[in-house]
C-alpha cells in the first residue's frame, strides 16, 4: 500500500500530471503537398517560460531528442498567457509528423549538448503535451523535381523522389494538352549502411531518403518549349511543368551561377540553415520567368544543401529549388560539405588540415545519387560505400564550354581528373565555343583571410593554373568563401595587361569567387601583414571588386562577347560586371550605372551586340511568385544572423 501511495505521488508531481493540463492541436491534420502550412495551437501552459519549446518530429515515434527541429513558444504573440499558436510550412518526408511541447529550465541547460552554432540544444526531460499525427495526402504525385543536361544536346534528364520504388513514368510533348511521348524512370536508393559515420548514419541524422527516379527525355527539338509531368496512374501525377530545350543552332548562352546556397527551414535545427537562400531562388526565378523562350541553366558550385548528415535538409533543399530546377537544368559540382570525412580515401599529407568532417558523415552518397550530371566520373568512397559521382564533367551551351571539377578529390598530375581536364581543355573547338568557363568549389585565388586552404591553393596553382593559362580559359569560378570577389586577368598572382590603351595584352583567366548565395558565415578579408589585429583590410591590386552582400551571378554570352554580372539579393540589381571578348581580352569591368555606360561606349567602338538580358528582366521584376511565396511565408518569421544591408567592401573595410 505504501508503494502504491508513493507511485501515485510521483505521478501527481512529474511530467504526466503536467501533460494532462496542457492541450495541443493541429490544423489541418492532412497536408496536400510539400510547403503547405500547419497551424499548431496550445493552451494551459502554467507559469510560461521563454525556454518552453515545441518539438517537430518525423516519424512520430522518434525519441524525444531526435526531433527534426524546434521553435520556442515565446515566438507566438501572447505566449505569456499560456496559450498561443505557430504556423509552419512542412516538407513531405514520406512519413507522418507529430509535435510535442516541453518545459526546459535554465538549471538543465547542458553546454556540452549544443548545435552547430554552439547554442545549447533544448532538453526533453519534461514533456507537457503531444499532438495527434499529421500526414500528407496520397496520390499527390512525385516531388523534388529537377532537370539536368545529358551528354546529348537533344535530351533533358529529369529526377524526382517518391515514397516507394514502384514504376514511375515521364510523359512529355510540345503541347501541354498532348503529352504523347512516354519514358520509364529507373529507380535508385541508398541506405543507412552506405553512410560513413554519425550523424548521417545514426538516429539523429538518418531519415528514409525515399526512392530517387531518373529518366531522360529524348529527341527534343532545338530551342523548343517542352511540357512534361512525372508519376503514374496508380500513385498520382505531378502538375505539368515545362522547360526550354537547348538550341545547338544558337550562339546565345544564359546561365545563373553561384556557390554555397543551402536551404532555409522555418524552425531551428541541429545545424545552421541559410535564410538568405530564399532570396537567391526568388530573384533567379524572376529572371527565368522574364526570359520567355530563351534556354538557360543554373550552376551551383558546391556546398549544396548544407545537410551535413541531417537527411531531411536534403528534402528541404530540393523542395526549395523545385520552382527553378523544374524549369531549367540545375548543375552542380561537389563541395566540402557534401564529401569531406576522415574515412575518405584521398587525403594527402599536405591536406591533413584541410579535408575534415565537413560532410557530416555523408561521404558524398546523397550528392551522388540525388544528382546525375553528364559524363561518368566517379571515385571510391569508404569501404562498401557508394562511389562518389558527379565529380568532373563538361558540356556546351551556345557559345560557351562549361567545365566542372572537384577540389575535394585528387586533381594532381597523374590523377584521372587531371587527365580529363587536360584532354577536355585541349579538345575545345574555339570556333564553336569561343569561351571556356571552369568551375570548382574551393578557390584558387581569394583575398579572404582563409589560411587553412593555403596548401590546397598552392597545389592548384602548381597543377591546374598552367592548364588554364595554356588553354586560354576565359573564366574560373569558385565558391567556398561566402563573398563575391572579382580579379583581374591573372597568372601567378600577377595581373596581365588588358590592352585598353593599345598596349600588348595576353588572354589570361579572370577568376571570380561567387560563394555568396546563402551561407552567412563570413571570413574577414586578409589584414595588413604587420597589423593583424587592426581591422583594416587593404584590397590588393589583383582584386578588382569585393562585395559582402548575398547574391548570384548572371552570365550572358554571344560568339562575340561574354558578360558576367553580380546581382545583389537586397535589390535584385547588378552591382558589378565584367565583359570579355572572344579573343580573351577584358574590355570592361565596372559597377552599376558606370558599367552600363561603358557597355554603350564599347558597343559604339567595336560594333558589338548589346546584351539583351536587361530587357528580359524588365518585365519579370513585377511577377507574382505565388506558389513559391506560399512556401516561404513561414520562413521569414524566425530570425538568425544575416546581412540585411548592402555592404560593398572598400579598400579599407572596418569591422
Amino acid at each position: 500500500m505504501e508503494n502504491l501511495i508513493y507511485l501515485i505521488l510521483l505521478i501527481s508531481i512529474f511530467p504526466i500530471s503536467i501533460q494532462s493540463k496542457v492541450s495541443i492541436s493541429i490544423s489541418p491534420s492532412t497536408l496536400n503537398k510539400s510547403g503547405d502550412p500547419v497551424q499548431i495551437q496550445w493552451s494551459g501552459v502554467e507559469s510560461p517560460s521563454k525556454l518552453d519549446w515545441l518539438g517537430i518530429y518525423s516519424p512520430p515515434n522518434s525519441s524525444h531528442k531526435h526531433f527534426i527541429g524546434y521553435v520556442f513558444l515565446s515566438s507566438s504573440p501572447g505566449w505569456e498567457s499560456g496559450s498561443g499558436s505557430v504556423t509552419i510550412p512542412l516538407v513531405n518526408l514520406r512519413s507522418k509528423y507529430s509535435f510535442r511541447i516541453f518545459r526546459w529550465t535554465e538549471s538543465e541547460i547542458d553546454d556540452k549538448h549544443h548545435d552547430h552554432d554552439n547554442n545549447p540544444l533544448p532538453g526533453t526531460k519534461h514533456l507537457l503535451a503531444s499532438s495527434e499525427e499529421l500526414r500528407f495526402s496520397p496520390g499527390r504525385g512525385p516531388e523534388q523535381i529537377h532537370l539536368a543536361f545529358t551528354d546529348q544536346d537533344d535530351e533533358m534528364r529529369v529526377m524526382f523522389v517518391t515514397e516507394d520504388g514502384s514504376e514511375r513514368l515521364v510523359r512529355y510533348g510540345e503541347k501541354e494538352e498532348e503529352l504523347d511521348q512516354i519514358v520509364a524512370a529507373r529507380v535508385a536508393r541508398y541506405e543507412r549502411k552506405h553512410m560513413c559515420d554519425s550523424p548521417a548514419n545514426d538516429s539523429i541524422g538518418w531519415r528514409d531518403p525515399g526512392f530517387i527516379h531518373d529518366a531522360v527525355m529524348t529527341n527534343l527539338q532545338n530551342g523548343s518549349r517542352v511540357y512534361y509531368q512525372v508519376g503514374s496512374e496508380s500513385k498520382g501525377w505531378s502538375s505539368i511543368q515545362n522547360f526550354m530545350s537547348r538550341n545547338e543552332d544558337s550562339d546565345e548562352t544564359i546561365a545563373f551561377l553561384f556557390g554555397d546556397m543551402g536551404a532555409a527551414t522555418p524552425y531551428t535545427t541541429f545545424v545552421r540553415t541559410q535564410d538568405e537562400s530564399i532570396s537567391t531562388v526568388r530573384w533567379i526565378l524572376r529572371d527565368i520567368e522574364a526570359l520567355g523562350d530563351k534556354p538557360a541553366f543554373v550552376s551551383h558550385i558546391g556546398d549544396i544543401s548544407y545537410a551535413r548528415g541531417h537527411s531531411w535538409l536534403w528534402d528541404v533543399f530540393f523542395n526549395q529549388i523545385e520552382p527553378v530546377a523544374s524549369k531549367v537544368a540545375y548543375h552542380v559540382c561537389i563541395g566540402n560539405h557534401e564529401y569531406d570525412w576522415p574515412l575518405q580515401p584521398w587525403k594527402p599529407d599536405w591536406a591533413s588540415g584541410i579535408y575534415g568532417k565537413d560532410g557530416g558523415g555523408e561521404c558524398g552518397v546523397p550528392y551522388s545519387l540525388k544528382f546525375n550530371m553528364p559524363g561518368n566520373s566517379s571515385e571510391p568512397t569508404k569501404a562498401n560505400g557508394v562511389p562518389t559521382r558527379n565529380l568532373f564533367y563538361s558540356f556546351n551551351m551556345g557559345s560557351v564550354h562549361f567545365v566542372y571539377i572537384s577540389t575535394e578529390t585528387n586533381f594532381l598530375k597523374g590523377s584521372r581528373q587531371f587527365s580529363f581536364l587536360e584532354r577536355d581543355l585541349e579538345s575545345v573547338d574555339r570556333k564553336k565555343t569561343p569561351f571556356v568557363v571552369v568551375q570548382g568549389h574551393r578557390p584558387m585565388y581569394t583575398t579572404s583571410n582563409e589560411l587553412r586552404d593555403t596548401p590546397l591553393r598552392e597545389k592548384m596553382l602548381h597543377h591546374l593554373e598552367p592548364l588554364f593559362v595554356k588553354n586560354n580559359v576565359t573564366l574560373a569560378l569558385w565558391g567556398h568563401v561566402h563573398r563575391y570577389e572579382r580579379f583581374c586577368p591573372l597568372k601567378n598572382y600577377t595581373c596581365g595587361s588588358m590592352g585598353v590603351d593599345g598596349e600588348d595584352w595576353e588572354a589570361l583567366p579572370v577568376h571570380l569567387v561567387i560563394g555568396m548565395a546563402g551561407q552567412d558565415w563570413q571570413p574577414i578579408w586578409e589584414p595588413r601583414p604587420n597589423h593583424l589585429d587592426v581591422p583594416i583590410f587593404p584590397q590588393p591590386k589583383r582584386s578588382m571588386y569585393r562585395g559582402g552582400e548575398f547574391g548570384y551571378t548572371r552570365l550572358v554570352a554571344t560568339k562575340e562577347k561574354l558578360t558576367i554580372s553580380y546581382v545583389g539579393n537586397h535589390d535584385g540589381e547588378v552591382h558589378d560586371s565584367v565583359e570579355i571578348l572572344a579573343s580573351g581580352q577584358v574590355v570592361n569591368g565596372g559597377v552599376g550605372a558606370k558599367f552600363n555606360e561603358s557597355v554603350k561606349n564599347s558597343r559604339s567602338r567595336n560594333g558589338m551586340l548589346e546584351s539583351s538580358f536587361s530587357w528580359y528582366v524588365m518585365g519579370g521584376s513585377i511577377l507574382v511568385l505565388g506558389a513559391f511565396i506560399g512556401y516561404i511565408v513561414g520562413f521569414v518569421s524566425h530570425a538568425r544572423k544575416s546581412r540585411n544591408n548592402w555592404t560593398p567592401v572598400k579598400t579599407e573595410e572596418l569591422q
